[in-house]
């Protein structure tokens, strides 16, 4: 049985510790070297580089972010294992770990990690397909001939380069299709390495639940249950025309998954359609002064993430949820692509002037209309002579932060 030391790199045949450094953090297949599509999804990403950044966070149980009334995106498997979940809301996390330790988000540093773990990818392969900033697909098919070693050598070897360099920590999924890939890397986190290979596809997906399926939400799973289907299996037992007359796209979809058929590529960057941030307060709220700070905080935060994807928006949007939870919108188009935070809080700003009154219990700021970063901030407002002057400035402060840290230079509107 192939069998790969996942801490120095030894490749052997199979037994219970590694015979050059005797550790027990293995990974064994008959088709281990033959395999190449990968899922590399990161540990508790928020929460991890919150502890890594924060030495005396290491053995707390960690909640990233918002207030009582705001939602957990991310937390630790300390407080994990109390129950808490990411989406979870804040004051039912509160109950379940009444000792964990809040730490409001910090998209510059995610983002700054996000951007190095990638460049330990693009020494492996240029086939990368990121889902979000802390997990991506790899396509590591043909790069045994230029690095002298099978994809899962390399992907173990990622992730050891993640720990030294990076100090984060990543699960792995290997297999033969991304959504097998997928569905390994979540077998055994944290710093899992999981292989399904191609002879026992149908054995490990025919017991398992139809919501092991991605894309399989409530609605779906409570539709599939009403037609008798709980299990991979009973999915499999239906005919694929009756599957796809009862269910439209999904049905045929289903079909192919239930049978670990899954023919799309990893596809390098694909396009991000919007950029978005948005923010749940503790008490309902209508105080113009503190909702245009929070403006400006979300503001900052959308350029911020344009600015990490090298992107520009000429759609700014405004959301608002009113204390009876009804839902307010407002967009507006721009002349040129923008990343710049003073261009989308002045849309944004004059956006909210508009609105209805409060209170409100969110508030959201967003940029759509995507385009590229070398397109950004080339029209001038004739009406505002200042505008110029305030983009270099917020360049000449992007790049102090950059060098000195996210809080190098504050606003004293995001005081507010």
């Amino acid at each position: 049985m192939p069998t790969l030391c996942r801490d120095c790199l030894t490749a052997f045949d199979h037994g219970p510790r590694c015979p050059a450094c005797r550790s027990p953090r293995l990974v064994a297949h008959a088709e281990l070297t033959t395999l190449s599509i990968a899922h590399m999804d990161c540990d508790a990403f928020y929460a991890s580089v919150e502890k890594r950044d924060n030495p005396a966070l290491r053995d707390q149980p960690v909640i990233v972010g918002g207030g009582t009334r705001g939602v957990v995106s991310t937390c630790c498997y300390i407080a994990r294992i109390q129950g808490v979940r990411s989406a979870m809301p804040m004051f039912q996390a509160l109950k379940l770990c009444t000792q964990a330790v809040v730490v409001k988000p910090r998209f510059a540093a995610y983002i700054e990690a996000s951007r190095a773990i990638r460049a330990l990818m693009e020494r492996l392969t240029p086939a990368i397909e990121p889902l979000s900033l802390d997990e991506a697909f790899l396509d590591l098919t043909g790069t045994a001939r230029l690095h002298g070693a099978p994809p899962v050598t390399l992907l173990a070897r990622l992730t050891l380069a993640m720990e030294t360099e990076v100090g984060l920590t990543g699960s792995v999924g290997l297999s033969h299709n991304k959504f097998l890939a997928k569905i390994a890397s979540d077998l055994d986190k944290p710093r899992g390495f999981s292989v399904i290979g191609v002879a026992e596809t149908q054995a490990f997906l025919l017991p398992r639940p139809v919501r092991l399926i991605w894309g399989v939400g409530t609605a779906t799973q409570t539709a599939l249950e009403a037609a008798g289907i709980r299990t991979i299996a009973d999915l499999a037992r239906w005919d694929r025309t009756d599957l796809t007359r009862r269910f439209g796209n999904t049905g045929d979809r289903l079909w192919h998954l239930a049978r670990g058929l899954d023919s799309r590529p990893v596809t390098r960057d694909e396009a991000v359609k919007s950029i978005s941030k948005e923010t749940t307060f503790d008490h309902d709220t209508a105080d113009p002064d503190l909702l245009e700070g929070h403006i400006w905080r979300l503001a900052e935060q959308v350029a911020d993430r344009a600015k990490a994807k090298r992107l520009a928006g000429r759609t700014v949007t405004l959301k608002l949820k009113r204390s009876d939870f009804q839902t307010v919108t407002r967009r507006r188009s721009l002349p040129g692509p923008t990343q710049l935070t003073d261009r989308i809080f002045a849309t944004a700003q004059s956006l909210f002037a508009a609105a209805p009154q409060g209170p409100f219990r969110l508030i959201g700021v967003g940029l759509g209309d995507l385009a590229s970063e070398d397109q950004a901030d080339l029209t001038r407002d004739l009406l505002d002579p200042g505008a110029p002057k305030r983009a270099d400035a917020e360049r000449a402060t992007d790049a102090i932060r950059a060098r000195f840290g996210t809080h190098a230079i504050i606003k004293g509107r995001s005081l507010r």
